[in-house]
């Protein structure tokens, strides 16, 4: 078995990384291989010196890929130079002493109170399943902060009106609660799931209205759909309202650690980029409360 097969295994069945993720590493490392190839004649992954590294970051550079995608490519070979230190191929790793291009933070701007308001009570949906149900996924996005992944692969069993089991990032199990209202719209949901015609996959609590599993593009244009009713913001995502999920959160007193474990980050690192708009929101309360600013 070579060496890249190996690294396969490994993120498959030792980190149980999902086959989306590995794909992904094996390409990064796919292109390496292949500018190796063309730039050197030749293709030894154990041989490999960092200059050939970095001469591939400045091609990448060059033709115009952007820091973070060299990053995240340069992410997948230290995976895979990593994993050839712990089968004992190599003594160092060519990228021991590398440094990570610089990238401009992305500025994540969550949804309002108000426009999730007129989302979720203002605008007209479709009559009968397909209404009942994009307004849900909408509530659910919103009141529990799951991602993207997690709520399509939702399955009936894990629902049982007062809690969702859902399988998040390295199948790491969590438990979120249910809001009263929300499960309330759930039920109503679940009796229109009923009585469609046909039901392919079954163990799916969100199906389309021909009874099969809904896909991330599917979800993606929903979310994108509604909001352009009631919200001017360029981004209008299921991961800006999984934001707007921490941020509110946050805005309106929950702590950090709370949604940490609510949104099944494995560290508080992750939680706090959603802290600035809370922070933002503390500043403007506080301007406007302090006797010192009125005069």
């Amino acid at each position: 078995m070579d060496n890249v097969q190996a690294f396969r295994n490994y993120l498959q069945l030792e980190k149980k990384y999902s086959l989306h993720t590995v794909h992904a590493y094996l390409q990064d490392i796919q292109f390496f291989t292949e500018f190796l190839e063309t730039e050197f004649g030749e293709a030894d992954l154990v041989a490999v010196k960092y200059p050939q590294i970095r001469n591939w970051i400045v091609s990448m550079v060059d033709s115009g890929v952007s820091n973070r995608s060299v990053n995240r490519k340069i992410s997948s070979l230290k995976a895979f130079y990593k994993f050839l230190l712990k089968i004992k191929q190599i003594e160092v790793s060519p990228l021991l002493k590398h440094q990570s291009l610089k990238v401009p933070k992305k500025l994540q701007i969550p949804f309002s109170e108000k426009e999730l308001d007129a989302v979720l009570n203002e605008i007209k949906y479709p009559d009968g399943f397909e209404g009942i149900r994009d307004k849900l996924i909408i509530d659910l996005f919103y009141t529990t902060g799951i991602r993207r992944a997690e709520l399509i692969n939702l399955k009936i069993s894990n629902y049982d009106t007062t809690t969702l089991k859902v399988l998040g990032k390295r199948n790491k199990e969590r438990i979120i609660p249910v809001l009263t209202v929300t499960a309330a719209q759930c039920s109503v949901y679940l009796s229109q799931r009923a009585k469609l015609e046909r039901i392919a996959d079954p163990d799916y609590f969100f199906l389309t209205e021909k009874g099969v599993k809904l896909s991330d593009s599917f979800v993606y244009r929903l979310i994108n759909t509604y909001f352009s009713n009631v919200s001017e913001k360029v981004k209008k995502s299921p991961h800006i309202l999984r934001h707007t999920f921490a941020t509110h959160m946050l805005n309106n007193g929950a702590d950090l650690n709370s949604v940490k474990e609510l949104l099944g980050h494995s560290s508080l690192a992750s939680t706090q980029v959603y802290t600035h708009s809370s922070l933002a929101e503390l500043k403007k309360v506080y301007g406007a409360a302090h006797p010192r600013n009125q005069k």
